[in-house]
């Protein structure tokens, strides 16, 4: 699926009230292509100096599997929260993670960049983590903060994917669910469930709506 060719017919984005995340879903037709669809995506939003990403996985052989084909990827940086990593590790990668998100507030809220920050890596970042690794709030690790959310699976359970945003997306972040056939009723459950409405994501060419 080579989403930088495809246009998807969608109803117009009704921006969700100021502070609070806004959720689509972007559909693929077949397990198999579910990765490289990713990939593609990353590859194109990714072109906005030091957006601040992360993709959320079930599973350790997915974020393996990212975590091999996003370095491809110029116009990103990227990290991994293994759980076999060791403390001083994690805390690295949360705050050069953490420096990232600075650099997009002060670019996209702040207005320019103060000297200290021009000539410094402009790639945009991305976090790639399972459940089992998310930062821990309640033993004083600090929220992500990324302004996207990728969620590569989509959680089974309205309380997974609450955790997701509550440790990985700022309070006016865009989440983007992919969604593979049966997922279709999850999705469904979890929009009732938790009082959300999820658009499906669209796109003309390389111009995401989203980011307008």
């Amino acid at each position: 699926m080579a989403i930088d060719s495809v246009y998807v017919s969608s109803p117009p984005i009704q921006t969700g009230p100021s502070g609070h995340p806004r959720h689509f879903y972007l559909a693929v037709d077949r397990l198999q292509f579910k990765m490289q669809t990713v990939i593609e995506l990353v590859d194109l939003v990714a072109r906005r100096p030091c957006l601040p990403i992360v993709v959320c996985c079930s599973t350790r052989d997915d974020l393996d599997f990212l975590c091999s084909s996003v370095p491809a990827l110029p116009v990103v940086s990227s990290s991994a929260l293994y759980s076999d990593l060791g403390e001083d590790e994690r805390a690295f990668i949360l705050e050069n993670f953490r420096q990232v998100t600075a650099r997009w507030n002060q670019t996209n809220h702040g207005g320019a960049p103060n000297e200290d920050e021009i000539g410094k890596d402009e790639r945009s970042h991305m976090i790639i983590v399972t459940d089992a690794c998310l930062p821990l709030l309640s033993s004083g690790e600090l929220p992500l903060n990324a302004h996207l959310l990728i969620n590569y699976e989509l959680p089974a359970k309205k309380e997974t994917y609450a955790r997701r945003l509550t440790t990985c997306l700022t309070a006016d972040g865009i989440v983007i669910n992919m969604v593979v056939g049966g997922e279709v009723v999850t999705l469904k459950s979890i929009e009732e469930s938790s009082n959300i409405v999820m658009q499906e994501m669209p796109m003309r060419g390389r111009d995401f709506v989203i980011f307008n």
